[in-house]
């Protein structure tokens, strides 16, 4: 399902507020026994939708906030990566530990499944109605890295010659880091559920047949047409005001 641009759904809230504000000023004359475009029930539905908005204005930016902040925190670990790979490889161990080690490794170092699209293929894509979303190849990609680590902190655990005395990568050192970053990760899952169910929220309350905004939008239109003609100066003062919708 193709979705209305974040501009689309604001623009059709002001309409909305414009087609209430012109049916508050006909005064008497606009008299519905529909209840559900009463100017009360308008209202509620106005600010109703206002709120979603915000809502999800507000999961938006706690989503890209945590984002941010797991880039951050996974920025110096690939680097980090390679120098507990030497310590150990500079270790008495056993080649056949260096090269699980470096199964290990090779996995934590590796490239995304999918390319990085860049603001401007992702502007191109909205402009086209699609959904850009890459938040599942990105988790899948942070949560196997967890997974490496937690696998390359127990074989060290498993070598008692990994001794470095660089604290950073000591072993307790690196179980802390994995406790940082997989609860940076978790704040990122956490936000995108919580993203996931505001738009659920705002697409339920603008588009949902019958009841939505937009459907109640065009029922307003209609009676307005009804009650004064499709040529009189009412019905050209709202019908102007469109609703994209949700296809």
């Amino acid at each position: 399902m193709a979705s209305v641009s974040e501009t689309g759904h604001a623009n059709n809230v002001a309409n909305f507020e414009s087609l209430i504000t012109s049916a508050t000023a006909f005064g008497t004359s606009y008299n519905p026994s529909k209840e559900s475009i009463k100017l009360t029930a308008l209202q509620i539905l106005l600010a109703n939708s206002k709120e979603t908005l915000n809502s999800l204005n507000i999961s938006q930016s706690a989503y890209s906030n945590a984002v941010a902040a797991r880039e951050s925190a996974f920025e110096p670990f690939s680097k980090l990566i390679t120098r507990v790979n030497n310590a150990l490889k500079a270790s008495d161990t056993t080649v056949q530990v260096d090269e699980s080690a470096q199964t290990i490794v090779r996995k934590l170092q590796g490239k995304r499944a999918s390319a990085k699209l860049t603001d401007e293929e992702k502007k191109a894509l909205e402009a086209e109605g699609k959904e850009v979303n890459q938040i599942s190849a990105a988790q899948l990609s942070y949560d196997s890295k967890l997974e490496n680590f937690d696998k390359l902190i127990m074989l060290l655990v498993s070598v008692p010659l990994y001794n470095p005395n660089e604290e950073d990568l000591k072993v307790e050192s690196l179980k802390t880091l994995y406790s940082v970053l997989k609860a940076k990760n978790m704040d990122v899952v956490t936000a995108t559920i919580q993203l996931s169910n505001a738009r659920i929220s705002r697409n339920d309350i603008l588009y949902k047949p019958l009841t939505g905004l937009v459907d109640i939008a065009f029922d307003t239109k209609v009676y307005i047409k009804s009650v004064f003609g499709a040529t009189s100066p009412q019905f050209k003062q709202v019908s102007k005001l469109n609703f994209t919708v949700r296809n």
